[in-house]
């Protein structure tokens, strides 16, 4: 690495850091002062309100880190153009690829790291997060459990198996539930396509019935519709809902895969699958599109100018990419296509500046 690539590196580098930290104080500022009434009124131990914020700040962090290399570049760049240290450079020979190279390097490094972090580091601590906040301080059901492929809870001597559950039809899909005794022996199985939530229980369809006595089936009974009475609230499920948003790529696509061959539509879990990859690239396409911002700007490119940028294309792209991947959620557009058409807007928008840049 030579002095000058080293030299802008450690500005960067400053910038970046200050950025993320800023993003993340503001974050948790917000989000603290959103749910500290809510906390309160569960009379929440001071402990479990810091564990909370102290598991979701890696979430955090991976969230805010494309607008923060977005930020960093355009202030690093404008920094340097405004002190004409870029002129200095160029008049020396050093063309502005040489100048970009370890921004877009950093970026790159950034974005590796943060799919990493989305495999290992996320999945663990937003569960944990997630147990914390809905069961230790809200005290919502704690025998509801989500696994790779299986939602599993227990009531008394009921124990239900669900292989999906569809949020916005209120329906659970492919479920299994057994009865029985107090030494566990199977008394009852009901197996049904799906069951609904009616607002005071479950109505389970196409539902076979099997009668068990000293550990052999003894009756077989097809039942279109039958009503079941759990404790198992529509809220304990939506706990669990967003177990699919904290997997990693590799954990996703097996759910899907199990999914797609029991039977099941995947295409929401398909594009989120997707996105596992393309969202941590958005820190690559930030730098990628605040270079020939800020080059462009000149020596007019201050710190308010870079702030302001930063915030107006950091949102726009957010906002660009929740449109186009609810539409591949919803089957709108093929998956693949809904997660990565934001990153590949923007990296033609950045193509486009920098062709059009004036050397």
């Amino acid at each position: 690495m030579t002095v000058l690539s080293r030299y802008i590196t450690l500005t960067y580098m400053r910038i970046l850091g200050l950025s993320v930290s800023a993003f993340v104080t503001i974050y948790l500022l917000i989000d603290f002062l959103e749910k500290i009434s809510k906390f309160t009124q569960a009379h929440a131990a001071p402990l479990d309100i810091l564990l909370f914020f102290l598991y979701k700040t890696p979430s955090i962090v991976n969230q805010v880190i494309p607008l923060a290399v977005l930020m960093s570049t355009l202030l690093t760049l404008g920094i340097l153009s405004r002190s004409s240290e870029i002129v200095a450079m160029q008049s020396c020979g050093i063309s502005l690829r040489k100048i970009a190279e370890p921004l877009l390097c950093i970026a790159f490094i950034l974005s590796l790291l943060t799919f990493f972090s989305n495999e290992s580091i996320i999945p663990q601590t937003s569960q944990r997060m997630k147990y914390i906040e809905q069961v230790v301080i809200r005290g919502k059901n704690p025998n509801t459990f989500f696994r790779l492929n299986n939602i599993w809870y227990r009531e008394a001597n009921y124990i239900l198996q669900a292989r999906l559950f569809i949020p916005e039809k209120r329906t659970l899909k492919g479920i299994t539930l057994w009865q029985t005794s107090d030494d566990m022996q199977p008394v009852r199985r009901l197996a049904a396509d799906e069951g609904t939530w009616d607002g005071t229980g479950w109505t389970l369809k196409n539902a076979v019935e099997v009668d068990f006595s000293g550990g052999a089936a003894t009756a077989f009974r097809k039942l279109p519709v039958t009503a079941v009475r759990l404790n198992l609230q529509l809220n304990d499920l939506k706990v669990w809902d967003k177990h699919a948003d904290d997997m990693g790529f590799f954990n996703l696509r097996r759910y899907t895969e199990k999914l797609r061959k029991g039977g099941y539509d995947a295409t929401r879990f398909l594009a989120q699958m997707h996105a596992k990859i393309s969202f941590p690239f958005a820190s690559l396409i930030m730098a990628f599109v605040g270079i020939p911002f800020a080059l462009r700007g000149g020596r007019s490119s201050g710190i308010a100018v870079g702030i302001g940028l930063s915030l107006a294309i950091g949102f726009a792209y957010f906002i660009l990419n929740a449109v186009l991947l609810s539409f591949g959620q919803t089957g709108i557009l093929p998956p693949v296509v809904s997660a990565w058409a934001a990153n590949f807007i923007f990296a033609l928008s950045a193509i486009w500046l920098t062709l059009t840049l004036h050397h």
